[in-house]
């Protein structure tokens, strides 16, 4: 399996944190954002890591390749990080991750690293982490189900009130979906040019297709994706309860 990290993005809500540095390397507590990753990937087995990179690129690979000499890096640049969003980072992606289980996740989440257990050892070989914990509002990207406990949507503009929570930006995908996700991106990308777009809608193509991707609730565990100063502030708050 293969780890993947969506790192290119500018952070502009979070400015001016982010005028010199890059959201992922932000300290919640004694540890950057992207450290506490790290961290979680390592802790769980997976040495095998793709970063992809934007803003302020060097920081990011500099800092991984000092603090994890054992690990294995790959680093993919978006140049385009100014002007896209996180579908076309993970498209760049493609050709090192097809042909492999892929676990996917974006760079600003604080969380416990039992998530990612649960993942990886969920019965379902697509699945997804959600937190169905939290009061939903607009902003979180939203999940409703099939009869049979798979998703069937997954996006921002359901309805809070019929969503069973939130999907916290990580995913565990076999190597048969990565193919037809990527298949997916091929169109999306180089026929339509469609690069600001969310990667949850090439899930709900899929979905659409046929593919069967189940959630894994992480309601035990905290977590927490980090866009404005006030969720890097609440998230300082969380990280002593964390594993």
């Amino acid at each position: 399996m293969k780890a993947v990290i969506l790192a290119a993005g500018i952070a502009s809500r979070l400015r001016p944190l982010t005028d010199n540095t890059p959201k992922c390397l932000l300290k919640v507590g004694e540890k950057s954002i992207l450290e506490r990753t790290i961290d979680n990937i390592a802790l769980n087995g997976i040495k095998d890591i793709i970063v992809v990179t934007g803003y302020l690129r060097e920081m990011i690979e500099n800092f991984l390749l000092k603090k994890y000499p054992e690990l294995s890096f790959t680093f993919f640049f978006n140049e385009k990080y100014d002007s896209t969003n996180n579908v076309y980072s993970l498209w760049i992606a493609k050709d090192v991750l097809l042909g492999h289980n892929m676990l996917l996740m974006d760079s600003d989440i604080v969380f416990d690293s039992r998530i990612l257990g649960q993942l990886i050892n969920s019965e379902h070989e697509n699945c997804l982490a959600v937190d169905s914990s939290i009061e939903l509002d607009e902003e979180e990207v939203k999940i409703i189900l099939n009869d049979d406990g798979s998703i069937k949507e997954i996006n921002k503009e359901i309805d809070p009130k019929i969503a069973v929570g939130e999907s916290i930006g990580i995913q565990k995908f076999d190597k048969k979906l990565v193919w037809r996700l990527f298949t997916i991106l091929d169109r999306r990308v180089l026929d339509k040019n469609d690069v600001n777009i969310f990667y949850e809608a090439i899930f709900e193509e899929a979905i659409g297709n046929g593919a069967k991707i189940y959630p894994v609730d992480v309601e035990d565990y905290k977590c927490m994706e980090i866009d404005t100063a006030e969720d890097f502030e609440t998230a300082a708050d969380i990280v002593d309860h964390l594993s």
